[in-house]
């Protein structure tokens, strides 16, 4: 399938719009009298639906024939998910603050420049819309939410490691199916506290979507914890359905792609604004996620990322899968939800694991208790008695044997022959001064 199937949306939204003008603008037949016209309003189509491209290009809308994401949970950690969105009503049904900053409920926003976030990541994966069935709608608007809501900057009393450890496991421990994590580190390794937490989470059957990050904001690699086995990591293609430059960063680890840029989101203030990212192609893909979930209760979650991989819209160019642009290709939600996938062994748990096993080196088995007694030494032999204290200003054998004597053996020789030399040297003088001739 191509990838310009992105942009279909569009252009089937405008196809019907104009069908429809054209055909209350038919003109009547001659002979007939022209009736008097009366006032109509003409409902227009939405602008905000119409912009969500994904839903067609991703096909959602077709996967909704099946599944919308009913008993399914998201848990969304990020900067919180906000209250006053008509989006979000009924959708949020429990939430948390694991950063020392927001309200314990996880519902108040917390943070400074990235106060929206959590507000738009949850639209994107399971906004209701308005109740005149306008506005925003996510990817799985039947699915509920968590909210727990985490401080990325440094104003969080907890350590930023610590809150996405406690964020993990409280989503577990209240129900999520799905987690979404749009973050990155920008470094390939992860505090070891994220070992057990994600651990935690793939023993339970939890599927992780993480996002793949984003060059324009300075992500040169894929980090952590898109590097963490087992998860699923989300990269960003344009509307044409190419790999995104700035809005996503590239690397083998990414499993799927998703669109990145030109997207919308659900503001805490309630007004939808239009942002680029990662950061919300990954909650595509949970809501993906949700809507398999909900067709298929009993997959467990290795078995609903191999669906989701299988059935990806392969890319023109790209022979061989995954890809470090593309991972296994373009995300398809009815395929995913409705094609016929054999299933798998696969066990995200299993690879979290085995890497914890070659690169943590994990515990191993405690060493036995030494057996060997206590080894016996033979007692050294006893030390010479001490000899008859005498007088230190007397000489002792041992002086004159190894002081006294060398000195004398060494001394008389030495002045002897200098008293010859001199002798010698006065015989010459002698000699010479009687050789003298007188003047």
């Amino acid at each position: 399938m191509s990838r310009r199937r992105m942009l279909s949306g569009i252009v089937a939204a405008a196809a019907m719009a104009a069908s429809v003008l054209l055909a209350g603008a038919a003109t009547p037949p001659a002979d007939t009298p022209t009736p008097t016209p009366k006032p109509t309003v003409e409902k227009p189509a939405d602008p905000i639906r119409a912009a969500e491209y994904w839903l067609d290009g991703a096909r959602v809308e077709e996967a909704w024939k099946t599944s919308r994401g009913e008993g399914v949970t998201i848990a969304v950690i990020d900067t919180g998910i906000a209250q006053g969105p008509v989006e979000f009503r009924d959708a949020v049904v429990s939430g948390t603050d694991v950063s020392g900053t927001g309200s314990e409920d996880g519902r108040t926003p917390v943070g400074t420049i990235d106060i929206n976030h959590g507000s738009w990541v949850a639209s994107l994966a399971a906004s209701r819309g308005a109740e005149d069935g306008t506005g925003m709608i996510g990817v799985a608007p039947a699915a509920d939410l968590l909210s727990i809501s985490v401080n990325f900057g440094a104003s969080a009393s907890v350590p930023f490691t610590e809150q996405v450890a406690n964020a993990m496991r409280w989503a577990v421990d209240n129900g999520a199916d799905i987690i979404n994590l749009s973050f990155t580190t920008n470094t390939l390794d992860w505090d070891r506290s994220w070992d057990d937490a994600f651990l935690y989470a793939f023993q339970h059957d939890v599927v992780v979507v993480v996002a793949a990050g984003n060059r324009g904001n300075g992500t040169s690699i894929v980090g952590a914890p898109a590097t963490i086995p087992g998860v699923l990591t989300v990269g960003g293609v344009n509307q044409h359905g190419e790999a995104s430059v700035e809005a996503s960063t590239q690397g083998i680890t990414i499993g799927i792609s998703a669109p990145s840029e030109g997207l919308l989101g659900v503001s805490a203030d309630g007004r939808v604004a239009e942002w680029d990212g990662t950061s919300g192609a990954a909650p595509i893909v949970a809501g993906v996620a949700a809507l398999v979930k909900s067709a298929h209760p009993d997959l467990s979650a290795g078995n609903i990322i191999n669906r989701i991989l299988k059935t990806a819209i392969p890319v023109e160019g790209v022979d061989r899968v995954p890809d470090p642009l593309y991972g296994y290709g373009l995300i398809d939600a009815n395929a995913a939800v409705t094609a016929s996938v054999a299933q798998v062994d696969a066990d995200p748990a299993a690879d979290l694991e085995e890497w914890i096993r070659v690169y943590r080196r994990a515990e191993t088995a405690p060493q036995p208790t030494p057996t060997v007694g206590p080894v016996s030494v033979e007692p050294l032999p006893a030390a010479d008695p001490p000899t008859e204290a005498g007088s230190p200003l007397l000489p002792s054998a041992q002086t004159l044997l190894y002081g006294t004597l060398p000195l004398i053996v060494l001394t008389v020789p030495g002045i002897l022959v200098a008293l010859g030399v001199t002798a010698a040297a006065r015989r010459i003088r002698t000699a010479r001064a009687q050789r003298t001739p007188a003047p």
